[in-house]
């Protein structure tokens, strides 16, 4: 009787769960982050072309902060893909890449405010920028250490140090030398008003994700790498493309406003 029982036993098992299937590195239609850097990568080149097609067609002055831009999205997108096949390979997050990336293209954010300011104002000075710039090296240089476990304080440590050069750079653009230089231009100036608010509050709102996923992502565990590089990337994607976007808006306008004016009556 147990030999009879035994080939029904045997029959009844669960068969082995298939290996997982071996993509090459290309993308696998479920993995959500991968194709989300795909995304991203293919948006941030399709800008860089955008922005530089349309540095031709703005007034003069906007035309370097209009360049800038499209370094921005340039750098990032050769970034993302490089992220994305890290990510493909390893499936880890892409810390070290991601922190290069930001250490290129933030500072070109910060230097946007200067550029767009030094074009209408003569108040704004180069000590502006270098504060934009010594905040946003804090920033940087506490977050990578503190997500990498190589400060020496500990990743809460990283974390406060990270915050301070944020806030160091809200008070610059809100009640600073740029704040107070883009508060009183005038009536003449009220596209680069637009534009200096729109990216200030990208700076604040948008920015906020990233200490948001340290906090809940580093310190806390309470957000796995899937879900902490797929909200990584939305950040990216809204902060840097929507960031020059207002740039362009504005510089646009501007243009448009000037061209009409000419036209007869």
């Amino acid at each position: 009787m147990s030999s009879a029982i035994m080939p029904a036993a045997h029959a009844a098992a669960p068969a082995p769960a298939p290996a997982p299937l071996d993509l090459h590195g290309f993308l696998n239609p479920n993995d959500t982050v991968a194709i989300s850097f795909w995304i991203i990568s293919i948006s941030m080149v399709a800008a860089t072309v955008f922005f530089l097609m349309e540095s031709n067609a703005v007034s003069t002055h906007w035309k370097t902060s209009m360049n800038v831009g499209s370094l921005v999205t340039l750098v990032a997108a050769v970034h993302s893909f490089y992220m994305r096949e890290f990510w493909v390979l390893i499936h880890t997050s892409p810390i070290l890449y991601r922190y290069i990336d930001w250490t290129i293209t933030v500072p070109l954010q910060m230097i946007e405010f200067y550029l767009i300011l030094s074009a209408v104002s003569n108040k704004i000075t180069v000590g502006s920028f270098w504060k934009l710039l010594l905040g946003t090296v804090m920033m940087l240089v506490f977050g990578y250490t503190g997500e990498a476990h190589l400060c020496p304080g500990g990743a809460w440590v990283g974390f406060a140090g990270g915050m301070c050069g944020w806030f160091f750079i809200l008070f610059e653009v809100f009640a600073g030398e740029a704040g107070t230089v883009a508060g009183e231009l005038g009536s003449a100036n009220k596209y680069v008003q637009a534009s200096f608010s729109t990216m200030r509050l990208i700076v604040t709102a948008g920015w906020s994700i990233y200490p948001a996923g340290y906090f809940f992502g580093y310190l806390m565990g309470g957000v796995n790498d899937c879900s902490l590089n797929l909200i990584y990337n939305l950040a990216d994607f809204v902060n840097k493309i929507a960031f020059c976007l207002a740039i362009w808006q504005a510089a646009k306008n501007e243009t448009l406003e000037k061209a009409a004016a000419l036209l007869p009556a």
